[in-house]
């Protein structure tokens, strides 16, 4: 029987889409540390998918969001260098929004978990990326098509 540490964890990662570009941050959390990530985190007791993504999405970023559909999930299991015999078991349900007003303007809102966020060509993302999305993209996945 898994322990409560144990549990898989469920995280919501948002595709924010503006025209060609989808806005990232890069990480200072231990789990994909400096790193390329989608804004999103945990979903919480008796939340949506959507309503978990809006939460977090204004937590992180300051922005409003809309029209949030579900895309896909992965399941990632990651052993954490800094901890040895440490693994971590994340879902991650992906969403897709759009900003409610095209000319809002991404803060970083929590700049102990972020160190700024940006908008960036889906053709040319950065590197290197949360190896969640990494995946993803090398799989071939496109929101913008989904």
């Amino acid at each position: 029987m898994a322990t409560a540490s144990q549990v898989p964890k469920v995280g919501v990662a948002v595709f924010l889409l503006k025209d060609t570009k989808v806005l990232l941050g890069r990480r200072l959390s231990s789990i994909g540390y400096n790193t390329y990530a989608l804004p999103g985190g945990h979903l919480e007791y008796g939340e949506t998918f959507k309503e978990c993504a809006i939460r977090e999405v204004k937590e992180e970023t300051g922005l409003d969001i809309e029209n949030v559909e579900f895309l896909t999930a992965t399941n990632n299991i990651f052993e954490l260098e800094a901890k040895q015999s440490s693994v971590v078991h994340l879902v991650c349900i992906f969403m897709r929004g759009f900003l409610t007003d095209p000319n809002q303007v991404p803060q970083t809102m929590e700049p102990d978990k972020c160190v700024g966020w940006d908008w960036y060509e889906w053709n040319d993302l950065p590197s290197p990326m949360f190896e969640p999305l990494l995946n993803m993209v090398n799989d071939g996945f496109n929101p913008f098509s989904k």
